[in-house]
C-alpha cells in the first residue's frame, strides 16, 4: 500500500495512473506546479489527461501555454467552461466585473466559473492531482498529499516541494514557462484577478489583491467561511435556474 507521506511525486502519480487509467486526471492552470506534474506524468503515461478551466477571463498567456502542452507532450487538453445560462445569469443580475464589490461576489464569480463546471467534469474521475504547495500560503500549511473529496481520490503529489524545487525541476527538464512569470507574476488565475507581487510578498498576495482580509483562495480547494458562503447561497438562488 503506497504511503503517500512519504512516497515521491513520481511514485504518487506512477500509482494513480496504474490504479484509475482514464479516470485519472492532472487538473491545471499551467503554473508552474501544475507544468511540472505534467512533466512527471508525460515520463510514466503516454496517456495522461489534463484538464484546465477556461473561466473567459483568462490572459492570453495562458492559451499559449496551453498550446504549447499540446504540441510538447501531446496530449488534448480538455477545456472546461462554466455554464453559459448560469454565467448570462450571474453577470446580467451583477455585472461582469461583480467580484470588485466584495468577497461574496467574489466568491460567486469563481463559483460560476471555476467551482462548478469542475465539479460536473470530476463526475468523470475517480482521481485527480493538483499543484498545491504547503508553503504557498498560510492557507494550505495542512495540504496532504491524498485525501478523499466528495468520493474521489485528490492528489497533492508536490504538497512538500518548496518553491525552489519546482523551479530547479523546471529548469533541469526544460518545462514550458507561462509567460506571465517572466513578468514579475507569482501566482496566475483570472486577469482581472491576478497581478504581479513585489520582492519578497507572499506568493498569493497577487491574487484578489484588494480583499486584504479574506482568504485568497477560489473555492476549489478551500470553502470560505460560514458568512461569506451563506451569501453565496443567497446569491446562487437568485442566479440558478428554479
Amino acid at each position: 500500500m503506497i504511503d503517500f507521506e512519504t512516497n515521491s511525486a513520481h511514485e504518487i502519480l506512477q500509482w494513480a495512473l496504474q490504479s484509475f487509467e482514464g479516470r485519472f486526471a492532472i487538473v491545471t492552470s499551467f503554473q508552474a506546479e501544475g507544468m511540472v506534474l505534467v512533466d512527471l506524468a508525460s515520463r510514466i503515461s503516454s496517456k495522461v489527461r489534463v484538464i484546465t478551466l477556461d473561466t473567459g477571463r483568462l490572459p492570453a498567456e495562458t492559451f499559449a501555454i496551453m498550446e504549447q502542452v499540446r504540441c510538447r507532450y501531446g496530449v488534448s487538453v480538455e477545456i472546461v467552461t462554466p455554464d453559459a445560462n448560469e454565467l448570462s445569469s450571474m453577470v446580467t443580475r451583477f455585472g461582469p466585473n461583480l467580484f470588485l464589490q466584495e468577497h461574496a461576489l467574489r466568491n460567486l464569480c469563481c463559483e460560476i466559473r471555476k467551482v462548478r463546471p469542475l465539479e460536473r467534469k470530476l463526475q468523470e474521475l475517480s482521481a485527480y492531482a493538483v499543484g498545491l504547495r504547503r508553503e504557498q500560503s498560510d492557507s494550505r500549511q495542512n495540504v496532504r498529499k491524498a485525501e478523499e473529496v466528495d468520493g474521489r481520490t485528490k492528489l497533492s503529489p508536490l504538497a512538500d516541494w518548496t518553491r525552489a524545487a519546482v523551479w530547479q525541476y523546471v529548469r533541469e527538464n526544460d518545462v514550458p514557462v507561462h509567460a506571465l512569470y517572466g513578468q514579475g507574476y507569482q501566482s496566475i488565475g483570472c486577469a482581472p484577478c491576478t497581478r504581479a507581487v513585489a520582492v519578497g510578498e507572499d506568493e498569493r498576495s497577487g491574487r484578489w489583491w484588494w480583499e486584504n482580509d479574506a482568504l485568497k483562495e477560489c473555492g476549489l480547494h478551500f470553502s470560505p467561511d460560514g458568512q461569506v458562503q451563506r451569501k453565496v447561497d443567497v446569491m446562487l438562488s437568485e442566479v440558478l435556474p428554479h
